[in-house]
């Protein structure tokens, strides 16, 4: 870890364009040029994994855990390289830059791919670009474009819904679905290319900046995915290649009944036998998109909730542990380093927090959770925080600041919040004093959500995590990056040493 860095925590699709999402185009450099005027050295992101409108748009549930968001591409971009011409990026339905309108988006982009990919073949230097790339990334690249061949075919089909043959993955049954959807599966190749080109820029450009990026992996996979369906022995599955047990976590104090989530467990004994290979392609993929990677649920590499597939809720689950040490070891040798940020939020015992340290991977604090009744010794107070840890004011997953203290901070809190600071406040004032203890903190890294820097209220939250539709939309409007906010930004990193 990098001592005493700052940044803020944004997905791509929030940011502005004309085109429905945000993406890696123009307003995702002039962010990473707004970041490095703020003096902020990093930049977090959720999944830049594809999303689905029947997964709720999430980034976290995705066909592939390999894959790019087509919908992240820059049509501004692909004029500039040459593949698409203003006149075609004029053709956009009116669309809101309020809230993400994944669905228009989606259509309107569609389109504009088949024609960018149409002039891309008569480039001689780009098809030899995209063919080098797809050789290259063939290992996941080939099965991921065929899932989605597929899925298109049979839509509303869950993969092990598919025809037998599909299904079981048999040779002559995929030749032939290979050369039946042949057009499907370039255009498919095209777009991952186009993504990587565009996201390769990207990061360049933010490094050269000083500024470098933190990338999310989930631990789990979505079932309907080309992960399971390409690697089915990987996971718990049975004969009919459905999940017998899925993962989730127990009961709480927030929830009597725990969160059944429904992704297909690993099948760990498998994993081990083979050396981890599958995670360890993972990992790297990760590894060569993120200068950082947030290691989602990591609790889960050391024992996990393991729920019977047909119980509704997750009550009745079991833990069960997981080869931790072989994992780790198994890593090492194959990386040099693993800039890996463990979210070690939840039920953590002993056991998880002697995982980290073992490997030295920094935790998370998160600062709107420190001002309960257990003062002053709840561990995301500041003065208990650690340096190898990475301080949050929240996450993707909590409440906004505005809406935490306007919603759901109980006058205890606030008192107990008033007692820490040492005065009384109001709330414009107690979201930066907030992001001040965050800086302050003598945690390693401090990562801000945007949405607190600009002062939103609930409306701008990320995601209701007990909620499946209306989540991921919302989106920064133009304009809203001002000079005097990076100023200030620039000077708490500067007094706090993390400029």
């Amino acid at each position: 870890m990098t001592p005493r860095d700052a940044g803020i925590l944004l997905h791509p699709t929030s940011l502005p364009s004309p085109f429905g999402v945000g993406d890696l185009g123009p307003a995702a450099h002039q962010f990473a040029d707004f970041l490095a005027r703020a003096g902020m050295s990093l930049w977090q992101m959720l999944p830049l994994t594809p999303t689905e409108p029947g997964r709720g748009n999430s980034p976290y549930n995705s066909a592939s855990s390999f894959a790019g968001n087509p919908l992240l591409i820059s049509p501004e971009l692909l004029v500039e390289d040459g593949l698409l011409t203003p006149e075609d990026l004029a053709q956009a339905p009116p669309l809101s830059g309020e809230r993400v309108d994944y669905h228009q988006a989606a259509l309107f982009k569609r389109r504009l791919m088949e024609r960018a990919f149409r002039r891309a073949n008569e480039r001689l230097a780009l098809a030899q670009d995209l063919e080098r790339f797809a050789s290259g990334q063939a290992h996941w690249l080939e099965d991921y474009c065929l899932f989605m061949a597929l899925a298109n075919e049979f839509p509303g089909r869950l993969w092990n819904h598919w025809p037998f043959d599909i299904r079981d993955r048999q040779p002559q049954a995929l030749a032939a679905a290979r050369e039946r959807l042949a057009p499907r599966l370039a255009l498919e190749r095209f777009q991952q290319w186009v993504f990587q080109r565009q996201w390769a820029a990207l990061k360049a450009h933010c490094n050269r900046q000083g500024v470098a990026i933190i990338g999310d992996m989930p631990i789990y996979v979505d079932f309907h995915s080309a992960d399971v369906w390409a690697n089915p022995d990987q996971f718990k599955l049975d004969g009919a290649r459905a999940p017998w047990v899925v993962a989730g976590v127990p009961p709480d104090y927030f929830s009597p009944t725990g969160q059944r989530w429904g992704n297909p467990v690993y099948n760990w004994d498998h994993l081990k036998r083979h050396g981890f290979a599958w995670w360890q392609e993972r990992l790297g993929r990760n590894l060569a998109l993120y200068d950082y990677v947030r290691l989602d649920h990591f609790r889960g590499l050391v024992a996990f909730w393991e729920i019977p597939a047909m119980e509704p809720n997750a009550v009745r689950g079991t833990w069960q542990e997981a080869p931790f040490g072989d994992f780790f070891r198994a890593l090492r040798r194959r990386f040099r380093s693993l800039p890996i940020i463990a979210e070690d939020l939840g039920i953590i015992d002993a056991a998880v927090r002697e995982a980290r340290r073992e490997q030295n991977l920094p935790g998370m604090v998160i600062l709107m959770f420190a001002f309960g009744e257990d003062n002053p010794q709840n561990p995301y107070l500041p003065h208990n925080h650690q340096p190898d840890s990475v301080a949050y004011t929240g996450t993707h997953d909590n409440n906004t600041l505005r809406g935490w203290l306007s919603e759901e901070a109980d006058e205890a809190t606030r008192q107990r919040l008033y007692r820490y600071l040492g005065r009384r406040c109001g709330d414009d004032d107690l979201i930066w004093e907030m992001i001040r203890l965050t800086l302050a903190s003598v945690a390693g890294m401090a990562v801000i959500p945007l949405q607190d820097v600009l002062g939103l209220g609930s409306g701008a939250r990320m995601n209701r995590p007990s909620q499946t539709e209306g989540n991921w939309g919302w989106r920064l409007l133009p304009g809203q990056l001002s000079d005097d906010l990076a100023g200030r930004l620039r000077e708490l990193a500067a007094t706090y040493g993390r400029l």
